[in-house]
């Protein structure tokens, strides 16, 4: 069970919109979730030193044990599966109807705001400071982010990996939409079909050893930053919420708002023409994603992170 919840997490956070962190919460997991992370202390590692003891071992055991390790391997390998399975969906959707697919994407975003808004306060000069600074920062970046080339060199990826993973303990923000924000969601979703692939077809002689090496120490990277921002920035977003929960939550709603530029820009880059099909089709593609959350905000709106 607690697999198919990673499932679930890893669905929602491969697509900009949809929080991990809600459906870990909708599962009855999220509380454990939160406590597993912690108590994550790289400090255990030391007991390795001592693995060819029994002593040693049972230390290592009742240590990985009293952090959770095992809940958040069989939890990280549903969200891992899921990665795998919806990166080769929207791989596909991204290069056969790009435009679509980001007003999808548009919808997602657009909705989650509304349905975040009320957890926006302006009553202080301080969250309003945030506010700006949350729609300026993700306007700005979007505009650099939307329709340019991106680098993708390997401390690029480290950070953006450790940016991805606070996203899975925040009520409302995908994985998937820092990724988007930053310029890397389609370069990500590529690579990791392009990894899955190269695998099976070096099983069948059909790819090299050292284009999955290659695709491989992307992969690495991404998921090394991810542990990093696991042990370091993800502590530092539950500060924030415990002790300056407004004006935090007002920043990231903000940011999701400045983040609209970039799907307006690409569905405008990438359509040919306007016409009543086209425009009846850009419409609907963002009727789909804002009514998926906007269902899911119905059923869990009585929630309480």
């Amino acid at each position: 069970m607690i697999y198919l919840k990673g499932v679930a997490m890893g669905a929602a956070d491969s697509v900009p919109g949809v929080s991990g962190g809600t459906i870990a919460f909708i599962t009855g997991i999220y509380e454990r979730l939160i406590s597993a992370i912690a108590t994550l202390d790289p400090r255990a590692a030391r007991h390795l030193l001592r693995i060819h003891r029994t002593s040693g071992r049972q230390a290592l055991v009742r240590r990985l044990l009293a952090m959770d390790v095992p809940f958040l391997i069989v939890l990280g390998s549903g969200v891992m599966t899921a990665l795998v399975l919806v990166s080769r969906v929207m791989h596909a959707a991204l290069n056969g109807a790009r435009a679509l697919t980001f007003a999808f994407f548009f919808g997602l975003i657009a909705a989650s705001a509304v349905v975040l808004y009320e957890n926006v306060s302006f009553g202080t000069i301080g969250r309003i400071g945030a506010a700006v600074a949350g729609f300026g920062l993700a306007f700005l970046v979007s505009g650099v982010t939307a329709g340019a080339t991106q680098s993708h060199a390997l401390p690029i990826l480290f950070v953006t990996g450790a940016i991805m993973i606070t996203a899975m303990i925040l009520p409302g923000i995908s994985g998937a939409f820092m990724l988007l924000l930053l310029g890397q969601y389609d370069h990500l979703t590529t690579v990791l079909k392009r990894f899955v692939d190269s695998l099976l077809g070096l099983v069948t002689g059909d790819a090299s050893f050292g284009l999955v090496v290659d695709l491989g120490t992307t992969v690495v990277v991404v998921g090394i930053g991810a542990m990093v921002g696991l042990l370091s920035f993800a502590r530092v977003i539950r500060w924030a919420l415990a002790n300056y929960r407004a004006a935090t939550l007002t920043f990231l709603v903000s940011l999701m708002v400045g983040a609209l530029r970039l799907p307006v820009e690409e569905v405008l880059d990438n359509t040919a023409a306007w016409g009543p099909t086209t425009t009846g089709l850009t419409v609907l593609a963002a009727g789909v994603g804002a009514g998926a959350v906007l269902v899911l905000d119905h059923y869990t709106g009585s929630l309480s992170y």
